[in-house]
């Protein structure tokens, strides 16, 4: 990142912006989607998001990938699990937005680097400074409050975190870039969501052809609305530093949450405020915790290379 230019930094944080803005902002889309249930408009979202992609794909001319994942079945098997846990995470979500329950939702993406923590330790063996035990602790305090709260656990924010979680944890063992991992998880969603949308026409169930044109175009739109934020997270992401990406992923909880209080109107009792204010005081360990070692490594870094500069100049010498 040391060799990217003032320009570049800044493309890159606009692209961020746009990206978590995009994510945070969604729920004002869903809800145009009725009367469409949940399961039509998650089979519209895995359809239409393949086509959009393969159109990008076919304008960038990015295809040498796909001959190579062919080949590798074990990392077909990893994209499969992907698209799977993506599809629970997807229709999970859109159901919980078209059913009021938008500040729970937030809550999901809230907690998820806390699930995300807990799992690198559960099963990749991962040591945690005391800092972050101490913030996975008050997370979990979070939820036995908001358990309470809500009169049984914050399950929506459980599957969100856990299958967005285990989402990013595949996708690293893949190691495939953002636009192409999106192609092939959705090659393989792509069958099963035109076949139920096809059983729903032969049943006379089917919004996409009773609702309009607008209706329609709108359904479509949910390829464009899952993959653009994706496109702007990768030119981000190649842009600006790590540390910096990890604060603008709030954005999207913060903007859902907001609308959830503001926009929709959703009740917001004192338990529910108390169990929110532990996992932001997580949220603000984690952070502290990830600045200051990013810092460290700064600092260890550059007095590496002060090191080195002398002993450089007297090879050359």
């Amino acid at each position: 990142m040391a060799g990217k230019s003032q320009g570049e930094r800044r493309i890159g944080l606009l692209n961020g912006f746009a990206a978590y803005g995009m994510w945070g902002l969604v729920p004002l889309f869903w809800p145009l989607l009725k009367p469409a249930g949940a399961v039509e408009i998650l089979a519209h979202r895995m359809a239409w998001s393949l086509v959009f992609v393969a159109v990008a794909l076919v304008f960038v001319r990015r295809w040498a990938w796909a001959g190579e994942l062919i080949r590798q079945p074990r990392r077909l098997a990893l994209i499969a699990v992907a698209a799977s846990v993506i599809t629970v995470n997807w229709g999970v979500y859109i159901w919980s937005v078209n059913t009021g329950h938008v500040v729970e939702a937030s809550l999901g993406y809230f907690i998820n680097p806390l699930v995300t923590i807990a799992m690198g330790v559960l099963l990749l063996k991962e040591r945690l400074r005391p800092v972050q035990w101490t913030a996975v602790g008050v997370g979990f305090a979070a939820v036995i409050v908001l358990t309470v709260g809500y009169g049984r656990p914050p399950w929506i924010s459980l599957v969100l975190a856990f299958s967005f979680a285990t989402y990013g944890l595949v996708k690293k063992k893949v190691n495939l870039g953002g636009v192409e991992s999106l192609a092939a998880e959705t090659a393989i969603q792509f069958l099963p969501a035109v076949g139920y949308l096809a059983w729903l026409a032969a049943q006379g169930k089917s919004t996409f052809t009773s609702e309009g044109t607008g209706h329609a175009a709108l359904l479509a739109a949910t390829g464009v609305v899952t993959a653009l934020p994706l496109v702007c997270f990768g030119a981000a992401a190649i842009r600006v530093p790590l540390s910096t990406l990890g604060l603008l992923q709030y954005l999207a909880p913060v903007f859902q949450f907001l609308l959830g209080v503001l926009y929709f109107h959703e009740a917001m009792p004192a338990e529910r405020w108390a169990g929110f204010a532990l996992v932001w005081l997580a949220l603000t360990l984690l952070t502290a915790d990830a600045w200051r070692s990013a810092r460290r490594s700064r600092v260890a870094e550059f007095s590496v290379r002060q090191v080195e500069k002398p002993k450089s100049a007297a090879v050359d010498a």
